[in-house]
């Protein structure tokens, strides 16, 4: 491409919109890089501090959800819609995009709904098996919408929907070497099966909950377990981290790849872009997903694998009757750890990021 290409990025609020916008980012960075990248977020979102760790300037805008109970945010949204549509209008206006992307969140939804009232051409890159409202309000006017899930066309009035599946991180694309590197890296003892648990970046208490029922457990059965439980919750859990290594408790992980490869079960939430990792990593799997999500994403996530004998999903209320006895199973089993993990494998999409980023070229050549 003989131009400079120029390209807005926007999607914040957690880490499932932004890692996938940075990954995007990195592999256009790669194939083209002379190319100029802006990310645009939400002023008081983790994106403000991520997206410039990872190299690239960022825009923050004003703006914030709707909360279910009534409070001052609520009160202040239109005044927040408004900045940021305005705010969104000056950015388009002085960066000169010749795409505009977005990964989800309400700072997305402003910054491409100005693209769309500027006729600058958007694609949208949809995580989830249900897509939220912002996203189907915009996909009218996309040029191309990225998706996870076949089936989306119910949700999507938009002819140009490519199944591409998640942007995943380049270096979980290749954990089967690095086993022997993760147990150093972790101080595992290599004769014993180890169980990584996930809460994501903020933690999840009902799975911090029930690990600290479990270690008792964990420790009968031999297995040493790597417990990723959060920065709120770090405080209140590590006094379980003991001296022989067997209990890790860890607020965050800089080297999630060579947790994947430590990794012989993974109990996890099953945000969007966890599951595409994890069907990459095609490790045992057990989904609980947090029922505190808009539309129940992480549930319809969960089940479209499970319902594929791929992973295994308990629901948070029925933990107490169901975990001990599931785990049991799955790790006395051999014969059903291979199935779930060749299943899960099946569904991966390693080349996500390598299709989107070559979709969005076709869309600045046209």
């Amino acid at each position: 491409m003989s131009k400079k290409i120029k390209i807005i990025l926007s999607g914040g609020g957690t880490g499932g919109h932004i890692y996938p916008a940075i990954a995007i980012a990195n592999e256009i960075k790669k194939q083209f890089p002379d190319s100029e990248i802006l990310f645009v977020g939400a002023k008081d979102k983790m994106e403000m501090q991520k997206v410039p760790q990872a190299g690239y300037n960022i825009k923050g805008l004003w703006i914030s959800g709707i909360q279910r109970k009534l409070s001052l945010d609520n009160l202040m949204f239109p005044f927040k819609l408004i900045s940021s549509l305005w705010n969104s209008f000056k950015i388009i206006k002085n960066f000169k995009p010749d795409v505009v992307i977005g990964t989800g969140g309400f700072a997305s939804g402003a910054v491409m709904q100005v693209a769309n009232w500027l006729k600058i051409p958007t694609v949208i890159q949809e995580q989830n098996s249900y897509p939220g409202i912002t996203n189907k309000l915009l996909a009218k006017k996309a040029q191309t919408i990225c998706v996870a899930y076949s089936g989306l066309n119910r949700f999507f009035i938009n002819n140009n929907i490519i199944e591409t599946g998640n942007p995943v991180r380049a270096d979980i694309l290749d954990i089967e070497s690095k086993k022997y590197e993760a147990i150093n890296y972790f101080k595992l003892d290599s004769n014993k099966k180890t169980l990584v648990v996930l809460g994501g970046s903020l933690g999840a208490r009902a799975i911090n909950r029930l690990i600290e029922a479990n270690l008792e457990d964990f420790k009968k059965q031999n297995i040493q377990v790597l417990w990723q439980c959060g920065k709120f919750y770090f405080d209140e859990y590590k006094k379980y981290t003991n001296s022989e290594n067997t209990i890790q408790v860890l607020s965050f992980v800089d080297r999630m790849d060579l947790l994947y490869a430590a990794a012989d079960f993974i109990i996890s939430r099953s945000g969007a872009s966890s599951v595409s990792e994890l069907a990459i990593v095609a490790k045992p799997t057990i989904f609980i997903p947090s029922p505190n999500v808009a539309e129940d994403h992480q549930t319809k996530n969960a089940k479209a694998i499970a319902d594929q004998n791929a992973a295994i999903l308990i629901k948070e209320a029925e933990l107490d009757q169901k975990f001990k006895s599931v785990f049991e199973n799955l790790i006395s089993d051999s014969d059903l750890q291979q199935k779930m993990s060749a299943n899960f494998k099946k569904l991966a999409k390693p080349n996500a990021t390598i299709d989107i980023v070559k979709n969005i070229m076709n869309i600045i050549k046209s």
